[in-house]
């Protein structure tokens, strides 16, 4: 009989915990599980935050949240399971930076936090109660790692950077108020 330590007890629960987040958020934006919106409602969300084309972008961040989640959940491809999500979240938390950082405020705390265990977890990696050790670490290699997060930052930096640019466009249109409308009276 083998033995688990309580690194392995805590990187299980770890992943358990953030991968069902993460494949609940998910599921939330592909299926309107979870009282989500669904492909539609989320792509029209997507497309007002300046993620264009919302469905498809609906679309790659619910497949990149509930896939990597579901995947962190079984330790399974821990490297590309958890950069996805990170990738996924940093989107996220683009879309919420200009609240601040707190939930309550509308900030990207969440985001981050999620993002920040999905990396932490393909970095150390899944543990012995995961499939990615029962399977010999095929899809578990250290050089994956790097891999994985240089093709996610890549990714996700022409994702994000075309919607500041769509975003930074669309405001140089608007013209600010010369004065505030309390005087104007």
């Amino acid at each position: 009989m083998r033995r688990y330590d309580r690194r392995d007890l805590g990187l299980l629960l770890l992943r358990l915990g953030a991968g069902g987040a993460l494949a609940a958020h998910g599921a939330q934006k592909l299926f309107g599980w979870f009282g989500g919106h669904g492909i539609e409602g989320t792509g029209q969300f997507m497309e007002s935050v300046g993620y264009v084309p919302g469905k498809t972008s609906a679309t790659a961040a619910g497949l990149a949240e509930t896939g990597g989640g579901t995947l962190l959940a079984l330790g399974l491809a821990t490297p590309a399971a958890g950069a996805a999500a990170a990738g996924a979240m940093a989107g996220a938390a683009a879309v919420h930076a200009p609240n601040g950082f707190f939930n309550q405020s509308g900030g990207y705390e969440y985001a981050a936090t999620l993002g920040l265990t999905a990396a932490s977890l393909a970095i150390t990696g899944p543990g012995r109660l995961s499939l990615d050790h029962l399977l010999g670490h095929a899809v578990n290699r250290g050089w994956m790692i790097p891999a994985a997060f240089a093709a996610t930052a890549a990714g996700t930096a022409v994702v994000v950077g075309a919607r500041a640019r769509r975003l930074r466009k669309a405001k140089e249109g608007e013209q600010e108020a010369l004065f505030e409308e309390e005087y104007m009276e």
